[in-house]
């Protein structure tokens, strides 16, 4: 057949010239119900067993949700004991409402109450589609003969209802496939519903608007939740829900632009898996609320722990770049992604508000470490291969030294084609840097200082020792002088840094430098109980490259 566009229609947007959503700005987090036991359950290749189901369900409340979703109980005998242990184990907290599902059928309504019997709280969600294409290749019925199933099942959910007194029960409906439903007959179908429970004579309501599957836009989906909320009646008695899918990739932010055009409830599953592509993703859409400074009212502070119950329940795994919860997607392989990284999490302190380029939130928050965000590949540049030595090892670098360093890394990421961890890093600044010939260790030094500069005097060397002495401006360039005198180079100081290592470390000081030895550049760093002793040694740490690499015939040893 071939890939033909033309076979499609393009989905009519909502005529609507009074919308207010696109000014509304989300303040408290909705109404959140989960719906991986029923939804998520059903969209699985290996459904869940019993265990993985009270597993999954235990966390949810753990997470703090009230309201959850756990199967359809009429129409599997699995969902049906389900149902039954959490009751008759009184498993359910006080402040959990459980939700089932079923048709609008009287036998399927009947059999849900028997599921439920003895629950203290529970939402009795009945359902029947609505939407044109349904109506008319589907079901055959017109608009009035779809109307009054939905009537007729509202009733049996009253009555049966009024049988179990002891239950706090809240009715919820669904004009299923409510996306691809003219707006007007939606709201003709939820007025009918609502005329049966009355929800302005105190019975509790969800109106639930499904984006069963998604076919447009999110505002547009917005424009159909604001002229529901417009245009239904009881609208100030019920709370309007929405339960929106992935088709086209949008459905947090569908949810989200219901939630601004008036949506008081949403459901969903954590991670987003369901039906297709999935059903919208709770973790996302409130961690988008908590990135902006409102409470979610779920704690999803151990996201280690969600993703494990997760995937050890649906046997799916977590993409390494999902919303907060891949492993990837608080790290930062580019360079200057790193650099920046580095310069703002330097000056941070607890208690400081979260501004930190790429890092829309704390990775803390949820139980990440800030070792996974800084990881070195070829990609990688100075500010990473810095920020690394920085946090691990509390090694400091001079510009020049990164960004000299920062290539040794990357030939090394080049050379093993991947990721170069922390140790190793580590091993190569050591190798190339830090490392010291026995015969080039600094033993003792003495520094004279006079109004014409400093005379120094070194020992250095294992064995049989080499001493040398100089005269220059400062102890550098004292040292300087009598190695070239003693090795019959010359030698240019380019550059030397010397710093003062935190608490906690063997040494107390750092210093690098880089020399130009006969027109050669050659660097090293050194650490030592104080910072001459690193300058010096770092000194004679970059000699010592120069001459193992020129092996100079005038080079002489002196007994000390």
């Amino acid at each position: 057949m071939g890939f033909d566009h033309r076979k499609y229609v393009a989905f009519q947007p909502v005529r609507k010239t009074d919308r207010r959503w696109p000014d509304q700005v989300i303040q408290h987090a909705p109404t959140w119900c989960a719906v991986d036991l029923r939804d998520g359950n059903q969209a699985l290749v290996k459904p869940m067993t019993v265990a993985q189901k009270q597993r999954l369900f235990d966390l949810l409340v753990k997470l703090g949700f009230k309201e959850i979703e756990i199967g359809f109980p009429a129409a599997s005998q699995p969902d049906f004991d389900f149902c039954r242990k959490l009751i008759e184990e009184d498993r359910v907290p006080d402040d959990v409402r459980i939700q089932v599902l079923t048709q609008a059928r009287p036998e399927l309504i009947a059999r849900t109450y028997e599921a439920l019997q003895g629950a203290k709280n529970a939402i009795v969600h009945v359902y029947n589609s609505t939407s044109t294409v349904q109506r008319e290749k589907v079901f055959g019925l017109d608009r009035a003969g779809i109307r009054e199933i939905a009537v007729n099942g509202a009733r049996v959910v009253k009555a049966l209802a009024d049988k179990q007194p002891g239950t706090n029960w809240t009715f919820q409906y669904s004009p299923e496939s409510f996306t691809g439903t003219e707006l007007d007959y939606a709201a003709e179908v939820i007025d009918a519903v609502n005329d049966v429970w009355r929800p302005d004579q105190g019975q509790e309501v969800i109106i639930n608007l499904p984006a069963t599957v998604e076919m447009a836009t999110p505002n547009i989906f917005a424009d159909q939740i604001e002229w529901i909320c417009d245009h239904v009646k009881y609208r100030e008695h019920i709370q309007i829900s929405v339960h929106t899918h992935n088709d086209r990739g949008c459905a947090v932010a569908a949810a989200e632009l219901a939630v601004m055009a008036g949506a008081d409830r949403v459901e969903g599953t954590l991670m987003g898996n369901g039906e297709r592509t999935g059903n919208m993703d709770l973790v996302t859409m409130a961690m988008n609320l908590y990135s902006q400074g409102i409470d979610p009212l779920l704690d999803l502070s151990g996201m280690a722990e969600i993703t494990d119950v997760v995937e050890a329940c649906t046997e799916i795994q977590t993409h390494p770049r999902h919303p907060y919860a891949g492993e990837l997607v608080f790290t930062a392989f580019s360079g200057s992604h790193q650099d920046a990284i580095r310069k703002c999490l330097t000056p941070y302190q607890e208690g400081d508000k979260w501004e930190i380029a790429y890092l829309p939130i704390d990775p803390r928050d949820l139980g990440r470490r800030y070792e996974e965000v800084v990881r070195i590949n070829s990609q990688s540049g100075k500010g990473g291969v810095a920020y690394v030595l920085e946090r691990d090892y509390k090694i400091s670098m001079p510009r020049w030294l990164q960004i000299e360093f920062s290539k040794v890394v990357q030939l090394a990421a080049e050379t093993e084609g991947g990721e170069v961890d922390s140790d190793t890093i580590h091993r190569l600044f050591e190798d190339k840097y830090l490392a010291v010939r026995p015969e080039w260790r600094l033993r003792t030094y003495d520094l004279h200082r006079t109004d014409d500069g400093v005379t120094a005097s070194i020992e250095f060397g294992e064995g049989e020792r080499v001493q040398l002495s100089g005269e220059g401006l400062g102890a550098v360039e004292a040292v300087a002088a009598g190695l070239e005198s003693r090795y019959g180079i010359t030698l240019a100081v380019e550059a030397y840094d010397e710093f003062a290592l935190s608490e906690g470390t063997n040494a107390n000081a750092m210093a690098c430098i880089r020399i130009q030895v006969d027109g050669s550049p050659h660097s090293a760093a050194a650490l030592a109980e104080d910072t001459t002793s690193a300058t010096l040694q770092a000194l004679l740490s970059a000699v010592a490259n120069h001459v193992a690499v020129a092996a100079p015939e005038n080079a002489r040893t002196s007994t000390a």
